[in-house]
């Protein structure tokens, strides 16, 4: 949704990437995002320096037709998770690899992301593979009662490709 404060202003645009569900009922939104201001400064790439803000949106699953886990609150946001994301230059082969890690803000809330400088202009179509994987074992620990329904595992690593990406649009806009 594109928000507009006055007639000289630029929009805020975010582009869903794509949407997913990873079982046990886990959904994830990527996005890419107006670069942001984000602290602490000297673990996140400046404002100034970045072209966009990547980012992943994950909850329990709130459509009622996918199975959650039982005592889970849908819409709930889910920790620990790692995202590794690989972004290429479709024109020029040269790649970026950024982690993501949690963020707090108005409006998303809790969610994973990052500010990237593009590995080339911003109107060079791109790839963007993400790595999900679920939690480390010194990172959470799992009781008896979940390794009996759902393993020893909160899920399977995946990974998610979008391809020929136009971010040109979301790096030249700018946040309300």
């Amino acid at each position: 949704m594109a928000l507009s404060i006055g007639p000289d202003s630029a929009l805020a645009q975010e582009r869903v990437l794509g949407e997913e569900i990873i079982e046990p009922g886990i959904q994830l939104t990527f996005e890419a995002a107006p670069q942001d201001d984000v602290t602490p400064y000297d673990q996140n790439l400046s404002e100034e320096a970045t072209d966009v803000h990547l980012e992943v949106l994950v909850g329990w699953a709130e459509d009622r037709s996918v199975d959650v886990p039982e005592g889970v609150t849908r819409g709930g946001f889910v920790g620990y998770l790692q995202f590794f994301a690989t972004i290429t230059n479709e024109a020029t082969g040269q790649e970026k690899k950024v982690d993501f890690i949690p963020h707090l803000t108005l409006g998303d809330a809790m969610h994973y992301a990052r500010n990237v400088s593009l590995p080339g202009a911003p109107d060079d179509p791109y790839t963007v593979t993400v790595d999900v994987r679920p939690p480390s074992e010194t990172k959470m620990a799992l009781h008896e009662s979940w390794r009996e329904a759902h393993g020893t595992s909160l899920f399977e690593a995946q990974t998610f490709t979008y391809e020929e990406l136009d971010l040109a649009e979301v790096a030249a806009a700018t946040r309300p």
